[in-house]
Formats: C-alpha cells, sequence, structure tokens
C-alpha cells in the first residue's frame, strides 16, 4: 500500500508479533507520520487552545455571554492549524479526496480514549453540512470521523445553508444566527464532533440546541484546533 499524503510505499515493519496478530494496514508512511505534529504544552482546558493559564481569554468570554455557564463543558482538538494541516485539511475537505481522512484515523482514536472515555452512554453527533454543501463536497468530513469513534452516531440536527464559516470574520461568525435545527431529542451526553474549532460559535450554536432540548452535557471533539 502507498502513503495516501506523499505516494510513497508503506513498508510493514516484519517481526514475530506481525506474522502471529498480523497489524492493520497502514495508510500513511513512517514520514508524514511523524510530520502529523499534535498539539502539545499548555493548553487551555475548556477548548484546547494553546494557553498559559488553565482557562484562556476566549472562554471567559464565552462563560460571559452565555450568563456565567458555557454551552461546552469542554472542547478537545488533536492538531494545531499550521501550514502542513492546512494543505491536508484544504486537499481532504474543500477538493473532495475522502481516502486522506483516514491519515487522522489512529490519533483521533487514542485521544478519544485519553479524553472521553470515561463518559458513559455518551453519544457522537457529527456536525452536520446543508443539503446544498453536501453535494458540493460529496462527503460530510465530521460524519467520517463519527466513524472512526467507538460509540454509537446519530444524526440529531439538520443545517440550513449559508455563507462558508471560513469567509466571515470573528465578530460575523459570533454575531450568526443559528443555522441548525434538532431532528430529535436525546437524555444523554453528547460529543459534537467536527474538523476545525476556530471561534467555537458553530459548536455552540449546535450545543445550546441539544442542551435545550434536554442533553445535560454537550462536549465537543475536533480534529484541529484554530
Amino acid at each position: 500500500m502507498n502513503c495516501l499524503w506523499c505516494h510513497e510505499e508503506v513498508l510493514l515493519e516484519v517481526n514475530w508479533t506481525t506474522i502471529t496478530l498480523p497489524a492493520k494496514a497502514k495508510r500513511i508512511c513512517d514520514k508524514c507520520e511523524n510530520s502529523l505534529k499534535e498539539l502539545s504544552g499548555n493548553r487551555c482546558q475548556r477548548c484546547s487552545r494553546e494557553a498559559d493559564t488553565e482557562i484562556c481569554d476566549d472562554c471567559i468570554w464565552w462563560g460571559n455571554y452565555h450568563h456565567g455557564e458555557d454551552v461546552i463543558d469542554y472542547n478537545y482538538s488533536v492538531f494545531p492549524y499550521n501550514a502542513h494541516m492546512q494543505d491536508i485539511i484544504a486537499k481532504w475537505k474543500y477538493r473532495g479526496d475522502y481516502q486522506l481522512g483516514h491519515l487522522f484515523e489512529n490519533q483521533f482514536i487514542n485521544h478519544f480514549y485519553k479524553k472521553f472515555n470515561w463518559i458513559k452512554e455518551v453519544i457522537a453527533v457529527p456536525i452536520p453540512l446543508s443539503s446544498e454543501r453536501l453535494q458540493e463536497r460529496c462527503f460530510n468530513q465530521a460524519e467520517m470521523l463519527c466513524s472512526f469513534l467507538p460509540i454509537q452516531s446519530m444524526d440529531m440536527l439538520t443545517r440550513v445553508h449559508g455563507e462558508k464559516q471560513s469567509k466571515k470574520t470573528r465578530k460575523e461568525r459570533i454575531s450568526s444566527e443559528n443555522p441548525f435545527y434538532l431532528v430529535q431529542k436525546l437524555n444523554k451526553p453528547v460529543i459534537l464532533v467536527d474538523d476545525i474549532y476556530t471561534t467555537g460559535t458553530t459548536l455552540r450554536h449546535a450545543a445550546r440546541l441539544l442542551k435545550t432540548a434536554g442533553c445535560p452535557n454537550v462536549y465537543t471533539y475536533t480534529l484541529v484546533r484554530g
């Protein structure tokens, strides 16, 4: 098998373990895997932003905006949005290279076990695309990330079509109307899954609906922290 990113042949290590218990085929070579630098160092405990304080200024602002209690219990992200990650995301998300999403599969699963595995009866909910955007991209990247997780996932939200978030300023994102509608209610903890956390507005729109409808806790799990 060739690496999904550089297309070089992926050479599998052969030892007694791999002979007796064949490993799952790797989709990425060691060089490209090592280039996927995970978030490290101090981070905000609520949003995963690189910060020297336990709670960053953004999360304090969101707490005040929601009258003292943020609608998101916390967000956890795996990777920073550096130049290399931007290139991969652009090809995967905007140019429709679905298979590239598997580059992140192992790390996304491993970090789930580290940060979320303690939550009982939790349901994964992907952030939806509008029908127009789904037709344009051919797949929902959040649904793909959900499919990697070892828990049940449910499509609980629908989305109204609008301007791409990437084209909006921070102020425009925060002041935007809620684009989501609830399909069904669920009285269980939820992990909202999306590819990128930028301002956190999109995730909080969805979280507000879910909490209003009875979800006791809403966490968010994102691949990248912008």
